[in-house]
Order: structure tokens, then sequence, then C-alpha cells
């Protein structure tokens, strides 16, 4: 419209400009322009008050059909539209603004309309809306149960599919991991589920706001819980490539004790004081772990120094001999011996020698195997070497303390062994015979097995698992 109008004004000032220039143009266009212009604007005039009568139509039609905005009466002039008459609240009123705004050729919407706020104009259409929503409602009953009955049938397949633990254990023979499919299967049937019901719902707009709301929810999530998925992943891979079994003695990011089961969360194990002890799977899978029951061999070690006089070879072959005489001291791999360290008084030998731990205590083992080696060496006229003390006095006492010593005897009879604090001889034990019981110890393996009996069925290590 505005086109049309910038269209007439230019061809009637073309007209008035070319009537100028032909020959007594001048008066000609002198005495018609002003009709031109009058025509022009006239017809202006004309077009603009169409246009607003049909804004005017057009909007009290559309307010004509919609209840709240009936009472509404609408002016239009240069492309403003004036609503003036009640509306019942706020928000008819911008409902009404909203409308007449979305009309072509509307300048600007002014608002006079005043909100009644009646108590009825405000109740009624709320009242009309809970009432269409009802019979919808109940229309929609028979569709809602048969989405409510394929949504059941899902879920019951998915129970099935689940509780079918002979099935998951031939597809994955770890109970940890068996037991992972046969939940994320019933998950996925029941998602599958849901999404047909909201289909048979005419909700399909609904599962992509769920699926977006749930990928943002998932991940905020995932930021909260990484440590605990962190950790649920480690006992995945725990439980496929297990590092021990159940009752290996194990030394876990220095923690040492027997494993008395591998859970979904934490790895038990038993201090050898006989506490438990709870190591995270995450911990455990990143740890340094050292397994003394996956060899049953082991090694122990111990150094004894002789004097700096004494041949060291011959020490070491004392002590080796001694050594291998023990029922519990293994001739394959042999028992060996090396010079360590030589010192400013001493030679320090360090023996080495290897048991079975599965009949052979270590600790009681290596007890035993030192004091043979003790003897052994005592026997044949090796020195073990003594803290050698060094004390200096100053010249006036050292030589009043020679004189003394020359001069009279002190009257003191050593005694072997020395003397207690009243000057009695010293009590040496004798040295015997006796033997240790090298066995290893019952009591602290009939405790594991206890609790393993305690809780069979939650404890993931296998063993058909393959073990590293």
């Amino acid at each position: 419209m505005t086109c049309s109008i910038s269209l007439l004004r230019n061809t009637a000032r073309a007209l008035a400009l070319l009537a100028a220039l032909l020959p007594g143009g001048s008066l000609l266009a002198e005495a018609e322009s002003p009709a031109v212009d009058d025509t022009a604007e006239m017809a202006i005039d004309a077009q603009t008050r169409e246009s607003d009568e049909k804004i005017r139509a057009r909007i009290e039609n559309i307010f004509a059909e919609l209840q709240p905005l009936r009472e509404v009466t609408v002016y239009v002039g240069e492309g403003v539209v004036i609503l003036r008459g009640e509306v019942a609240n706020e928000v008819a009123a911008q409902q009404a603004e909203r409308l007449a705004s979305r009309l072509a050729g509307v300048v600007t919407v002014t608002d006079e309309m005043s909100r009644t706020l009646a108590v009825a104009d405000n109740v009624r259409p709320v009242i009309e809306r809970l009432r269409t929503q009802a019979l919808n409602f109940i229309k929609a009953l028979p569709l809602l149960g048969l989405a409510l009955l394929v949504l059941a049938a899902f879920a019951l397949l998915g129970n099935f599919l689940a509780r079918r633990k002979i099935l998951w254990r031939k597809i994955a023979p770890n109970p940890f991991l068996a037991d992972l499919m046969a939940q994320a299967t019933r998950i996925v049937i029941l998602l599958l589920g849901i999404i047909l019901a909201l289909n048979l719902l005419g909700a399909a707009t609904v599962i992509t706001t769920i699926l977006g709301g749930a990928g943002v929810i998932g991940l905020a999530i995932g930021f909260a819980v990484r440590d605990t998925v962190e950790n649920y992943i480690s006992s995945v891979m725990l439980s496929l490539r297990q590092p021990f079994r159940a009752k290996d003695h194990v030394v876990i990011n220095d923690i040492e004790g027997i494993v008395v089961r591998l859970t979904s969360r934490a790895t038990i194990l038993m201090t050898l004081d006989g506490n438990h002890m709870r190591i995270p799977n995450s911990a455990v899978f990143k740890g340094i772990i050292l397994n003394y029951s996956t060899n049953p061999e082991r090694r122990f070690e111990f150094e004894l120094g002789v004097d700096a006089e004494d041949d060291p070879v011959a020490g070491m072959k004392a002590g080796l001999d001694a050594i291998s005489a023990l029922d519990f001291i293994l001739q394959d791999p042999e028992p060996d011996a090396l010079i360590n360290t030589v010192g400013d008084s001493n030679i320090v030998l360090t023996f080495y020698a290897w048991i079975d731990q599965r009949q052979t205590n270590f600790g009681k083992a290596r007890s035993l195997a030192i004091r043979a080696a003790m003897r052994a060496l005592e026997e044949q006229g090796f020195t073990l070497p003594e803290p050698i003390y060094r004390l200096r006095f100053d010249p006036e006492v050292n030589t009043a303390l020679f004189s003394a010593l020359d001069g009279k005897s002190t009257g003191v009879t050593p005694q072997a062994g020395g003397a207690d604090k009243n000057g009695a001889p010293a009590t040496r034990v004798k040295r015997g015979d006796a033997v240790l019981d090298v066995t290893p110890d019952k009591h602290l393996e009939q405790k594991v097995d206890a609790e393993i009996r305690s809780d069979q069925g939650n404890d993931l290590l296998d063993k058909h698992v393959p073990h590293e």
C-alpha cells in the first residue's frame, strides 16, 4: 500500500514537470498543477482509508472468533491500531495486541483496553479448558490403555530375558559381565517399549525432548560420578583379567594381605593381623600388585658380618652348609651367598635361600636359617663383629690412670658372661637345638575360608577366567 501511494505521488510530480517544459507550459502547469495534486492526494487518502478499513475488519473478525476478545473494539488510522474495550485479564490483553501486530500494514498497536479482572470472566475459561481436557482424556483412555499394555509387555520381556542366568553365563562366562549384559538388555528393551508407547499416544516430539534432556543430564551426571564410573569400569576389567585369586597372598600399593573376594566396588583383603581391608577397584586396577602366591617358591635373604681378618669365602661356605642342612630349604634352586660390603672392621655377607610357601612359613624359616648360619660361623672360629668404641682422655687423667693400674691390682676377677648391676655373674642363655614349627599359619587361612563361605554369591573371582 505504501508503494502504491508513493507511485501516485511520483506520477503526479512527473506530469507537472512535463507540463512546465512544454511551450507555454509554465502557465499551464500553474493552472493544472493544483488540480493534479488534489486528485493525487484524494486518491492516496482513499487508498489509505480502504487499507485501514481492511485492517480493522480483519482484526474484528479475528477477535470475534475468540471468546476473551469479543468485547474489544478496534480503531485504525494511517496504519496505527488502537484497541479499546474490556478484557478479562492481562493475558487476554497481550494476546489481542500480539494478534493485531501480526497483520500487514500495521505500523503500531496502542493498548487502551481496560482489565475487568472479574471472577466469572477469569474462572469460566479455566473451567472450560479443564472440561475439554477431561473429555479428551476420557476419549484417549483406550489408546492410553493400549500404550500401557505395550509398555508392560516390553517390561516383562526384559525381566524374563534378564533372569535367564544360564543363557547369559553361556554368552559371558564371567558372572559380573553376564549380569551387566543382562541388566543392559533389560534397560534397552524397556526404552524400546517407552518409545513405542509414546508413538501410539502421538507424542513423538516428546521422545526427541526426552532424548535431548537425557543427553544433557547424562553428561552432568557423568562429570558428577566419574569416580564411581571409573571404579565400575575397573571392576569389569579386573573380573575379565584377574591378577589374583581368592586366598592369594598379595601386596597392593604397599598394603599386604590375603585376598578374600572381589566385589563390584572394592577388593576385600584380610591383613596378616586378621583385619579387613577394602581397596577401591580403581586403585587396584591402576596400582602395583605383588602376588606371592602365583609362584609358591619364594626366596628370603639376610646379612651376617664377620671380622675383617677372617676369610669371607670360608664364612660363606660355612653358612651355606648350615642352611642347606635344614629340611625346609629347597635344593633346587640351591642356597647362595655373596660378599655384600667391606667395612672398616667387618665384612658383610648376604645369604639367599628358597622355600615352598605351601609347606613352610616364610618368617619362621628365615629365622631358623639365620640361627643356623650364626652357629656355624661361631663354631668354626669366625668372629662376629661387635660395636667398637674408642675413648680419649686428657693427658693428666691418662697418666694417673696408667700409674694406678701399674701400682696395684684391681682385685676384680673376670667372670664369663660378664656381671649384672650388683656384681653377680650374669647367666647366659644356653644354646639348644629346639626347632620351630615352620608350617604355614592355619588360623589365618581358616578365617579367610570362613569369610569366603559367608558370601559366596558376591565374588567376581572365578577360577575359570584367565589369570594374569
